[in-house]
Protein backbone atom coordinates (compact mmCIF):
# COMPACT_ATOMS: atom_id res chain seq x y z
CA UNK A 1 0.00 0.00 0.00
CA UNK A 2 1.09 3.27 -1.09
CA UNK A 3 1.16 6.05 0.90
CA UNK A 4 0.07 9.96 -0.30
CA UNK A 5 3.30 12.34 -0.66
CA UNK A 6 1.85 15.29 1.13
CA UNK A 7 4.69 17.11 0.97
CA UNK A 8 5.44 17.33 4.85
CA UNK A 9 8.91 15.64 6.01
CA UNK A 10 8.68 12.94 8.20
CA UNK A 11 9.57 13.04 11.63
CA UNK A 12 13.24 11.72 10.82
CA UNK A 13 14.03 13.99 7.85
CA UNK A 14 16.26 17.20 9.19
CA UNK A 15 16.03 19.91 7.26
CA UNK A 16 19.60 20.81 6.45
CA UNK A 17 19.20 24.51 6.11
CA UNK A 18 17.70 24.60 9.51
CA UNK A 19 20.79 22.73 10.92
CA UNK A 20 23.07 24.98 9.28
CA UNK A 21 20.99 27.74 10.66
CA UNK A 22 21.45 26.37 14.04
CA UNK A 23 25.36 25.54 13.44
CA UNK A 24 25.77 29.31 12.35
CA UNK A 25 22.99 30.36 15.60
CA UNK A 26 25.52 28.89 18.13
CA UNK A 27 28.94 30.11 15.61
CA UNK A 28 27.29 33.41 16.68
CA UNK A 29 26.76 33.08 19.99
CA UNK A 30 29.99 31.74 20.98
CA UNK A 31 31.92 34.35 19.04
CA UNK A 32 30.33 36.74 21.00
CA UNK A 33 30.94 35.38 23.97
CA UNK A 34 34.82 35.03 23.29
CA UNK A 35 34.92 38.68 22.16
CA UNK A 36 32.57 39.79 25.51
CA UNK A 37 35.39 37.51 27.79
CA UNK A 38 38.25 38.73 26.21
CA UNK A 39 37.16 42.39 26.23
CA UNK A 40 36.12 42.37 29.85
CA UNK A 41 39.45 40.67 31.04
CA UNK A 42 41.27 43.29 29.81
CA UNK A 43 39.02 45.65 31.36
CA UNK A 44 39.73 43.78 34.54
CA UNK A 45 43.44 43.94 33.87
CA UNK A 46 43.22 47.64 33.42
CA UNK A 47 41.36 47.69 36.74
CA UNK A 48 44.02 46.11 38.69
CA UNK A 49 46.80 47.80 37.13
CA UNK A 50 45.78 51.14 38.06
CA UNK A 51 44.98 49.66 41.59
CA UNK A 52 48.48 48.58 41.61
CA UNK A 53 50.18 51.79 40.10
CA UNK A 54 48.15 54.36 41.93
CA UNK A 55 47.26 52.76 44.93
CA UNK A 56 49.95 50.08 45.45
CA UNK A 57 47.77 47.38 46.00
CA UNK A 58 48.75 44.45 44.87
CA UNK A 59 47.73 42.88 41.53
CA UNK A 60 46.70 38.87 41.90
CA UNK A 61 50.01 37.92 39.50
CA UNK A 62 52.32 39.31 42.06
CA UNK A 63 50.51 37.56 44.93
CA UNK A 64 50.18 34.12 43.66
CA UNK A 65 53.82 34.18 43.39
CA UNK A 66 54.47 35.19 47.17
CA UNK A 67 52.35 32.86 47.70
CA UNK A 68 53.69 29.59 46.15
CA UNK A 69 57.26 30.53 45.71
CA UNK A 70 57.97 29.69 49.71
CA UNK A 71 55.91 26.41 49.34
CA UNK A 72 58.56 25.40 46.52
CA UNK A 73 61.96 22.82 48.26
CA UNK A 74 65.38 23.91 47.10
CA UNK A 75 65.53 21.46 44.58
CA UNK A 76 62.05 22.62 43.07
CA UNK A 77 63.53 26.37 43.44
CA UNK A 78 66.76 25.67 41.39
CA UNK A 79 65.26 23.76 38.84
CA UNK A 80 63.09 26.21 38.14
CA UNK A 81 66.09 28.60 37.96
CA UNK A 82 68.08 26.56 36.00
CA UNK A 83 64.85 25.82 33.21
CA UNK A 84 64.31 29.89 33.40
CA UNK A 85 67.44 31.73 33.47
CA UNK A 86 67.78 32.65 37.31
CA UNK A 87 65.83 34.76 39.25
CA UNK A 88 64.88 37.30 36.80
CA UNK A 89 63.66 34.73 34.81
CA UNK A 90 61.13 33.05 36.74
CA UNK A 91 60.01 36.50 37.73
CA UNK A 92 59.20 37.20 33.82
CA UNK A 93 57.46 33.53 33.34
CA UNK A 94 55.98 33.86 36.39
CA UNK A 95 53.99 36.91 36.48
CA UNK A 96 53.45 36.55 32.12
CA UNK A 97 52.10 33.05 32.42
CA UNK A 98 49.52 34.43 35.41
CA UNK A 99 48.74 37.30 33.31
CA UNK A 100 48.17 35.25 30.34
CA UNK A 101 45.74 32.79 32.47
CA UNK A 102 43.78 35.54 33.69
CA UNK A 103 43.00 36.43 30.00
CA UNK A 104 42.25 33.06 29.05
CA UNK A 105 40.26 32.05 31.77
CA UNK A 106 38.23 35.36 31.44
CA UNK A 107 37.44 34.35 27.80
CA UNK A 108 36.42 31.04 28.78
CA UNK A 109 34.06 32.31 30.76
CA UNK A 110 32.87 34.30 28.07
CA UNK A 111 32.29 31.83 25.83
CA UNK A 112 30.33 30.24 28.77
CA UNK A 113 28.11 33.14 29.46
CA UNK A 114 26.88 33.57 26.57
CA UNK A 115 25.77 29.81 25.80
CA UNK A 116 24.39 29.57 29.27
CA UNK A 117 22.01 33.27 28.40
CA UNK A 118 20.99 31.84 24.97
CA UNK A 119 20.24 28.57 26.33
CA UNK A 120 16.22 27.49 25.32
CA UNK A 121 13.99 28.59 22.88
CA UNK A 122 16.11 30.35 19.97
CA UNK A 123 14.03 31.44 17.26
CA UNK A 124 13.28 34.83 19.30
CA UNK A 125 14.17 36.05 22.83
CA UNK A 126 11.78 34.38 25.60
CA UNK A 127 10.65 37.03 28.23
CA UNK A 128 12.89 35.52 30.47
CA UNK A 129 16.05 36.43 28.33
CA UNK A 130 14.90 40.04 27.51
CA UNK A 131 14.20 41.06 31.37
CA UNK A 132 16.24 42.42 33.53
CA UNK A 133 18.50 45.54 34.15
CA UNK A 134 19.97 47.08 31.80
CA UNK A 135 18.50 44.67 29.21
CA UNK A 136 20.77 41.55 30.41
CA UNK A 137 18.57 38.73 31.21
CA UNK A 138 18.15 37.83 34.92
CA UNK A 139 19.76 34.38 33.86
CA UNK A 140 22.78 36.38 32.77
CA UNK A 141 23.23 38.63 36.03
CA UNK A 142 22.85 35.31 38.32
CA UNK A 143 25.68 34.21 36.20
CA UNK A 144 27.90 36.61 36.49
CA UNK A 145 27.02 37.33 40.31
CA UNK A 146 27.82 33.74 40.93
CA UNK A 147 31.45 33.85 38.77
CA UNK A 148 32.50 37.25 40.89
CA UNK A 149 31.59 36.15 43.95
CA UNK A 150 33.24 32.23 43.53
CA UNK A 151 36.32 33.99 42.30
CA UNK A 152 36.87 36.42 45.07
CA UNK A 153 36.07 33.68 47.39
CA UNK A 154 38.73 31.21 46.43
CA UNK A 155 41.32 33.77 45.59
CA UNK A 156 40.82 35.37 49.41
CA UNK A 157 40.99 31.30 50.45
CA UNK A 158 44.16 30.48 48.11
CA UNK A 159 45.93 34.43 48.86
CA UNK A 160 45.10 34.73 52.33
CA UNK A 161 48.21 34.13 53.42
CA UNK A 162 50.24 36.98 51.19
CA UNK A 163 47.00 39.66 51.63
CA UNK A 164 49.10 41.90 54.00
CA UNK A 165 51.36 43.38 51.21
CA UNK A 166 50.91 46.99 50.69
CA UNK A 167 53.43 48.61 48.09
CA UNK A 168 52.19 52.07 49.10
CA UNK A 169 52.79 50.74 53.36
CA UNK A 170 49.60 50.27 54.84
CA UNK A 171 49.89 48.44 57.93
CA UNK A 172 49.57 44.51 57.23
CA UNK A 173 45.36 44.68 58.88
CA UNK A 174 44.52 48.03 56.83
CA UNK A 175 46.26 46.56 54.07
CA UNK A 176 44.52 42.81 53.71
CA UNK A 177 40.97 44.68 53.18
CA UNK A 178 42.57 46.94 50.78
CA UNK A 179 43.69 43.93 48.46
CA UNK A 180 41.05 42.28 49.18
CA UNK A 181 38.66 44.93 48.04
CA UNK A 182 40.67 45.72 45.15
CA UNK A 183 40.29 42.14 44.20
CA UNK A 184 36.53 42.23 44.65
CA UNK A 185 36.77 45.61 42.64
CA UNK A 186 38.87 44.01 39.55
CA UNK A 187 36.54 40.89 39.60
CA UNK A 188 33.68 43.04 39.31
CA UNK A 189 34.44 45.38 36.43
CA UNK A 190 34.70 41.77 34.63
CA UNK A 191 31.65 41.14 35.41
CA UNK A 192 29.88 44.29 34.93
CA UNK A 193 31.67 44.34 31.46
CA UNK A 194 31.08 41.13 30.53
CA UNK A 195 27.21 41.16 29.99
CA UNK A 196 27.76 44.55 28.34
CA UNK A 197 29.95 43.60 25.94
CA UNK A 198 27.51 40.57 24.89
CA UNK A 199 24.61 42.45 25.06
CA UNK A 200 25.70 45.21 22.68
CA UNK A 201 26.93 42.60 19.99
CA UNK A 202 23.60 40.35 20.81
CA UNK A 203 20.61 42.81 21.18
CA UNK A 204 17.95 42.88 18.18
CA UNK A 205 14.88 45.58 18.16
CA UNK A 206 13.62 43.10 15.34
CA UNK A 207 10.36 40.86 16.67
CA UNK A 208 10.24 38.45 15.80
CA UNK A 209 14.02 37.30 14.97
CA UNK A 210 15.00 36.93 11.12
CA UNK A 211 14.32 33.47 9.48
CA UNK A 212 17.72 32.60 10.07
CA UNK A 213 17.50 32.43 14.22
CA UNK A 214 20.87 33.10 14.77
CA UNK A 215 22.50 35.96 16.62
CA UNK A 216 24.00 38.31 14.45
CA UNK A 217 27.74 39.93 15.14
CA UNK A 218 27.63 43.08 12.67
CA UNK A 219 28.86 46.21 13.02
CA UNK A 220 28.63 45.75 17.12
CA UNK A 221 30.74 43.12 17.27
CA UNK A 222 33.58 45.24 15.48
CA UNK A 223 32.45 48.33 18.26
CA UNK A 224 32.93 45.81 20.97
CA UNK A 225 36.18 44.48 19.42
CA UNK A 226 37.45 47.97 19.42
CA UNK A 227 36.74 48.45 22.91
CA UNK A 228 38.69 45.02 23.76
CA UNK A 229 41.77 46.37 21.91
CA UNK A 230 41.41 49.73 23.51
CA UNK A 231 41.09 48.10 26.84
CA UNK A 232 43.81 45.85 26.07
CA UNK A 233 46.18 49.09 25.25
CA UNK A 234 45.33 50.88 28.15
CA UNK A 235 46.43 47.74 30.49
CA UNK A 236 49.31 46.55 28.71
CA UNK A 237 50.90 50.33 28.48
CA UNK A 238 50.21 50.58 32.29
CA UNK A 239 51.87 47.21 32.38
CA UNK A 240 54.76 47.85 30.18
CA UNK A 241 55.27 50.80 32.03
CA UNK A 242 55.72 49.12 35.77
CA UNK A 243 58.09 46.57 33.68
CA UNK A 244 60.32 49.22 32.79
CA UNK A 245 60.82 50.17 36.41
CA UNK A 246 60.42 46.88 37.91
CA UNK A 247 62.99 45.16 39.49
CA UNK A 248 64.39 43.09 36.61
CA UNK A 249 66.71 45.63 35.74
CA UNK A 250 68.40 45.89 38.89
CA UNK A 251 67.75 42.60 40.80
CA UNK A 252 70.82 40.58 41.98
CA UNK A 253 73.24 43.84 41.23
CA UNK A 254 76.76 43.51 42.73
CA UNK A 255 79.99 45.42 44.19
CA UNK A 256 83.09 44.18 43.31
CA UNK A 257 86.45 45.20 41.40
CA UNK A 258 89.31 47.32 42.02
CA UNK A 259 87.83 51.00 42.36
CA UNK A 260 85.92 49.88 45.44
CA UNK A 261 85.11 51.87 48.33
CA UNK A 262 85.38 51.19 52.04
CA UNK A 263 81.89 52.99 51.87
CA UNK A 264 79.53 51.57 49.03
CA UNK A 265 77.79 54.56 47.28
CA UNK A 266 74.47 53.85 47.87
CA UNK A 267 73.59 53.48 43.93
CA UNK A 268 76.22 50.46 43.73
CA UNK A 269 75.03 48.71 46.85
CA UNK A 270 74.27 45.04 46.30
CA UNK A 271 70.62 44.55 45.54
CA UNK A 272 68.33 41.45 45.77
CA UNK A 273 64.73 40.99 46.15
CA UNK A 274 62.00 38.76 45.20
CA UNK A 275 59.74 40.88 44.08
CA UNK A 276 58.84 42.13 40.49
CA UNK A 277 58.06 45.99 41.73
CA UNK A 278 59.56 46.85 44.70
CA UNK A 279 57.34 48.84 47.06
CA UNK A 280 57.19 52.68 46.96
CA UNK A 281 55.90 53.32 50.02
CA UNK A 282 53.69 56.87 51.13
CA UNK A 283 54.96 58.17 54.47
CA UNK A 284 51.54 59.47 55.34
CA UNK A 285 50.37 55.96 55.36
CA UNK A 286 53.05 54.18 56.54
CA UNK A 287 53.70 53.03 60.10
CA UNK A 288 56.21 51.32 62.10
CA UNK A 289 53.78 48.79 64.47
CA UNK A 290 55.35 46.85 67.89
CA UNK A 291 52.82 44.03 68.73
CA UNK A 292 52.75 40.87 70.01
CA UNK A 293 53.90 40.30 73.78
CA UNK A 294 53.99 43.79 74.59
CA UNK A 295 52.33 45.51 77.25
CA UNK A 296 52.21 48.83 75.58
CA UNK A 297 51.42 48.33 71.63
CA UNK A 298 53.06 51.66 69.14
CA UNK A 299 52.98 52.38 66.44
CA UNK A 300 55.55 54.83 65.52
CA UNK A 301 55.43 57.49 62.07
CA UNK A 302 59.06 57.94 60.79
CA UNK A 303 58.98 61.26 61.96
CA UNK A 304 58.26 59.34 65.66
CA UNK A 305 61.37 57.54 64.67
CA UNK A 306 63.50 60.27 63.51
CA UNK A 307 62.27 62.63 67.05
CA UNK A 308 64.33 59.55 69.10
CA UNK A 309 68.17 59.89 69.87
CA UNK A 310 69.87 58.94 66.65
CA UNK A 311 73.23 56.75 66.05
CA UNK A 312 75.23 55.99 63.26
CA UNK A 313 76.04 52.20 62.38
CA UNK A 314 78.79 50.92 60.23
CA UNK A 315 77.60 47.86 58.80
CA UNK A 316 78.37 45.24 55.87
CA UNK A 317 75.12 43.11 54.39
CA UNK A 318 75.59 40.36 52.28
CA UNK A 319 73.44 37.94 50.43
CA UNK A 320 72.64 34.01 51.61
CA UNK A 321 73.21 33.60 47.62
CA UNK A 322 76.52 35.14 47.52
CA UNK A 323 78.86 32.89 45.98
CA UNK A 324 82.73 32.26 46.38
CA UNK A 325 84.57 35.56 44.96
CA UNK A 326 80.69 36.79 44.87
CA UNK A 327 80.15 40.85 44.82
CA UNK A 328 76.71 40.49 46.81
CA UNK A 329 77.93 42.32 49.71
CA UNK A 330 78.27 45.83 50.71
CA UNK A 331 79.15 48.35 53.57
CA UNK A 332 77.89 51.44 54.36
CA UNK A 333 77.02 53.61 57.24
CA UNK A 334 73.57 53.50 58.48
CA UNK A 335 71.60 56.28 60.90
CA UNK A 336 69.00 54.70 63.31
CA UNK A 337 68.51 53.22 67.20
CA UNK A 338 69.37 49.59 68.29
CA UNK A 339 65.86 47.54 68.09
CA UNK A 340 66.12 46.63 71.75
CA UNK A 341 65.21 50.65 72.83
CA UNK A 342 62.05 50.65 70.90
CA UNK A 343 60.96 46.87 71.88
CA UNK A 344 61.83 48.02 75.78
CA UNK A 345 60.02 51.07 75.38
CA UNK A 346 56.79 48.89 74.55
CA UNK A 347 57.16 46.38 77.47
CA UNK A 348 58.14 43.36 76.63
CA UNK A 349 56.33 40.39 78.80
CA UNK A 350 57.33 37.40 79.60
CA UNK A 351 57.96 34.09 77.27
CA UNK A 352 59.42 35.47 74.22
CA UNK A 353 60.96 33.39 72.00
CA UNK A 354 61.29 35.05 68.32
CA UNK A 355 60.78 38.38 66.63
CA UNK A 356 59.03 38.56 63.82
CA UNK A 357 60.03 41.40 60.93
CA UNK A 358 56.76 42.21 58.13
CA UNK A 359 57.16 44.17 55.17
CA UNK A 360 55.45 46.05 53.01
CA UNK A 361 55.68 43.25 50.34
CA UNK A 362 54.24 40.94 53.25
CA UNK A 363 57.89 39.59 53.26
CA UNK A 364 58.29 38.17 56.83
CA UNK A 365 61.68 36.59 58.64
CA UNK A 366 62.20 35.97 61.92
CA UNK A 367 64.96 36.23 64.52
CA UNK A 368 65.60 34.95 68.40
CA UNK A 369 64.94 37.14 70.72
CA UNK A 370 67.93 37.04 72.03
CA UNK A 371 69.48 38.42 68.56
CA UNK A 372 67.17 41.08 68.64
CA UNK A 373 68.68 42.03 72.19
CA UNK A 374 72.00 42.46 70.81
CA UNK A 375 73.26 46.59 70.66
CA UNK A 376 73.97 46.13 67.36
CA UNK A 377 70.46 44.72 65.71
CA UNK A 378 69.33 48.21 64.52
CA UNK A 379 66.83 50.02 63.26
CA UNK A 380 67.82 52.92 60.36
CA UNK A 381 66.16 55.14 58.57
CA UNK A 382 69.44 56.80 56.69
CA UNK A 383 71.86 55.08 54.62
CA UNK A 384 75.22 56.97 54.19
CA UNK A 385 73.79 60.47 55.44
CA UNK A 386 70.45 59.97 53.23
CA UNK A 387 66.88 58.70 53.38
CA UNK A 388 67.32 55.40 52.61
CA UNK A 389 66.50 54.40 48.79
CA UNK A 390 63.39 52.57 48.10
CA UNK A 391 65.31 49.40 46.73
CA UNK A 392 67.48 49.46 49.77
CA UNK A 393 64.14 49.66 52.22
CA UNK A 394 62.89 52.98 52.09
CA UNK A 395 61.51 54.53 54.85
CA UNK A 396 62.75 52.04 57.83
CA UNK A 397 64.99 49.15 57.25
CA UNK A 398 66.16 46.33 60.20
CA UNK A 399 69.80 45.60 60.63
CA UNK A 400 70.69 42.28 62.05
CA UNK A 401 74.69 42.02 61.84
CA UNK A 402 76.23 38.46 61.67
CA UNK A 403 73.36 37.30 59.77
CA UNK A 404 72.59 36.89 55.85
CA UNK A 405 70.96 40.25 54.25
CA UNK A 406 67.39 38.28 54.20
CA UNK A 407 67.16 38.76 58.05
CA UNK A 408 67.80 42.84 57.29
CA UNK A 409 64.31 42.87 56.28
CA UNK A 410 63.75 46.14 54.11
CA UNK A 411 60.20 48.48 53.93
CA UNK A 412 59.50 46.79 57.79
CA UNK A 413 55.99 47.90 59.09
CA UNK A 414 55.41 45.47 62.11
CA UNK A 415 57.62 44.14 64.79
CA UNK A 416 55.63 41.39 66.13
CA UNK A 417 57.41 39.86 69.33
CA UNK A 418 56.27 35.76 69.56
CA UNK A 419 55.70 33.32 71.86
CA UNK A 420 57.23 30.36 70.26
CA UNK A 421 59.60 30.15 66.86
CA UNK A 422 58.62 31.04 63.49
CA UNK A 423 60.03 30.30 60.11
CA UNK A 424 60.55 33.17 57.29
CA UNK A 425 60.17 33.51 54.01
CA UNK A 426 63.42 31.61 53.16
CA UNK A 427 63.44 29.33 55.75
CA UNK A 428 60.19 27.90 55.10
CA UNK A 429 61.62 27.01 51.11
CA UNK A 430 64.67 24.97 53.07
CA UNK A 431 67.16 27.81 53.39
CA UNK A 432 69.46 28.13 56.74
CA UNK A 433 68.99 26.89 59.18
CA UNK A 434 71.52 29.33 61.04
CA UNK A 435 71.39 32.20 58.61
CA UNK A 436 74.83 32.65 59.73
CA UNK A 437 77.34 34.57 57.49
CA UNK A 438 80.10 32.55 57.10
CA UNK A 439 83.73 34.17 56.98
CA UNK A 440 84.85 35.36 53.57
CA UNK A 441 87.88 36.65 51.79
CA UNK A 442 88.06 37.16 48.37
CA UNK A 443 90.59 39.00 45.21
CA UNK A 444 89.26 42.35 44.04
CA UNK A 445 92.44 42.85 41.50
CA UNK A 446 92.99 41.06 39.97
CA UNK A 447 89.68 40.04 39.00
CA UNK A 448 90.38 36.78 36.67
CA UNK A 449 93.13 35.06 34.67
CA UNK A 450 96.10 37.78 33.98
CA UNK A 451 99.70 38.11 33.03
CA UNK A 452 102.59 39.66 35.51
CA UNK A 453 106.48 39.66 34.79
CA UNK A 454 109.09 38.76 36.24
CA UNK A 455 111.21 41.59 37.40
CA UNK A 456 108.36 44.01 36.68
CA UNK A 457 106.45 46.18 38.92
CA UNK A 458 105.22 44.25 41.96
CA UNK A 459 101.44 43.00 41.53
CA UNK A 460 99.08 44.22 43.63
CA UNK A 461 96.35 42.08 45.12
CA UNK A 462 93.92 43.42 47.32
CA UNK A 463 89.97 42.53 48.21
CA UNK A 464 88.18 42.57 51.05
CA UNK A 465 87.37 40.10 53.68
CA UNK A 466 84.24 39.90 56.31
CA UNK A 467 83.13 37.75 59.01
CA UNK A 468 80.08 38.69 60.08
CA UNK A 469 79.86 39.81 63.32
CA UNK A 470 82.65 38.27 64.28
CA UNK A 471 85.41 40.72 63.06
CA UNK A 472 88.72 39.92 60.73
CA UNK A 473 91.65 39.59 62.79
CA UNK A 474 93.90 39.03 59.63
CA UNK A 475 94.19 38.11 56.15
CA UNK A 476 96.37 35.65 54.47
CA UNK A 477 97.36 35.03 50.94
CA UNK A 478 99.53 32.41 48.96
CA UNK A 479 100.91 32.31 45.91
CA UNK A 480 101.94 28.62 45.12
CA UNK A 481 98.52 27.29 45.87
CA UNK A 482 98.43 27.11 49.61
CA UNK A 483 102.84 25.92 50.02
CA UNK A 484 103.39 29.17 52.14
CA UNK A 485 101.47 32.37 53.12
CA UNK A 486 101.83 36.01 53.82
CA UNK A 487 100.02 38.28 56.08
CA UNK A 488 98.51 41.21 53.98
CA UNK A 489 97.92 44.60 55.45
CA UNK A 490 94.67 45.29 56.40
CA UNK A 491 94.26 49.09 54.71
CA UNK A 492 90.65 49.92 55.94
CA UNK A 493 89.05 47.96 59.45
CA UNK A 494 86.31 50.16 61.78
CA UNK A 495 84.37 47.91 63.37
CA UNK A 496 83.75 43.79 64.05
CA UNK A 497 80.22 44.16 62.08
CA UNK A 498 82.11 45.71 59.03
CA UNK A 499 84.28 44.14 56.10
CA UNK A 500 88.29 45.14 55.83
CA UNK A 501 89.93 46.18 53.13
CA UNK A 502 93.42 44.27 52.32
CA UNK A 503 96.47 44.63 49.98
CA UNK A 504 99.93 43.09 49.25
CA UNK A 505 102.44 43.57 46.75
CA UNK A 506 103.62 40.39 44.84
CA UNK A 507 106.88 40.54 43.02
CA UNK A 508 106.96 37.14 41.09
CA UNK A 509 109.78 35.18 41.11
CA UNK A 510 109.71 32.88 38.12
CA UNK A 511 107.27 32.44 35.15
CA UNK A 512 104.23 30.07 34.28
CA UNK A 513 101.18 29.67 36.24
CA UNK A 514 101.07 30.75 39.89
CA UNK A 515 97.95 29.74 42.01
CA UNK A 516 96.59 32.55 44.59
CA UNK A 517 94.93 31.82 47.65
CA UNK A 518 93.61 34.34 49.85
CA UNK A 519 91.92 33.63 53.35
CA UNK A 520 91.27 34.99 56.34
CA UNK A 521 90.91 34.78 60.38
CA UNK A 522 88.10 36.23 62.19
CA UNK A 523 87.99 37.77 65.53
CA UNK A 524 87.55 34.62 67.70
CA UNK A 525 90.52 33.22 65.72
CA UNK A 526 89.33 30.80 63.58
CA UNK A 527 90.99 30.40 59.90
CA UNK A 528 88.30 30.27 57.21
CA UNK A 529 87.42 27.05 56.22
CA UNK A 530 89.28 25.51 52.92
CA UNK A 531 86.05 23.18 52.73
CA UNK A 532 84.07 24.25 48.73
CA UNK A 533 80.27 24.78 49.37
CA UNK A 534 77.69 26.41 47.18
CA UNK A 535 75.35 28.55 48.58
CA UNK A 536 72.61 25.87 49.33
CA UNK A 537 71.42 25.75 52.10
CA UNK A 538 73.36 27.98 54.63
CA UNK A 539 75.70 30.35 52.62
CA UNK A 540 78.73 29.50 50.60
CA UNK A 541 82.21 28.23 52.24
CA UNK A 542 85.80 27.76 50.68
CA UNK A 543 89.01 29.54 49.48
CA UNK A 544 88.68 32.26 46.80
CA UNK A 545 91.53 31.33 43.96
CA UNK A 546 92.89 32.91 40.81
CA UNK A 547 95.27 31.82 38.76
CA UNK A 548 98.16 34.37 37.22
CA UNK A 549 100.37 33.76 33.97
CA UNK A 550 103.87 34.84 34.64
CA UNK A 551 106.29 35.76 31.87
CA UNK A 552 109.27 36.76 31.25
Amino acid sequence: MNTPDTGAPTPLHRDPQSQSRRWTGWASVLGGGFLAGIGAAFAMLLVMSVLRRVFGIPSVAELIGDRFIPTLSLDQFFQLIDRFGGGNGIKRVGISSVLVGQVVVGTLAGVVYAAVVERGERGRRSASQTSGRFGVSRRGWIFVATLVGVAWILSIALLWPVLGTSYRGLPPTRAAFATAFGILLAYVSYGLILPTFYRLMTHREVTPAPADDSTLIGRRAVLVAGAGAGLAIASGGLIRNMYDRSTLHYDGTRYLGENLEPITPNDEFYTVTKNILDPDITQSVWQLQIRGLVERPRGYSLSDLQGLEAVEQETTLSCISNGVGDGLISNAVWTGVPLHQLLEAAGMRDGIVDVAFQAADNYVDTIPIEKALDPTTFVAWRMNGESIPKRHGYPVRILVPGRFGEKSVKWVTRITLLDHAEKGFYARQGWGPTFTINTLARFDAPRSRSTAQVGGEPVLLKGVAFAGDRGVERVEVSTDDGETWQEATLDYQSSRIAWVMWSLDWQPEAEGEHKLIVRAVDGTGETQTEQRRGIVPDGATGWHRLTVNVTA
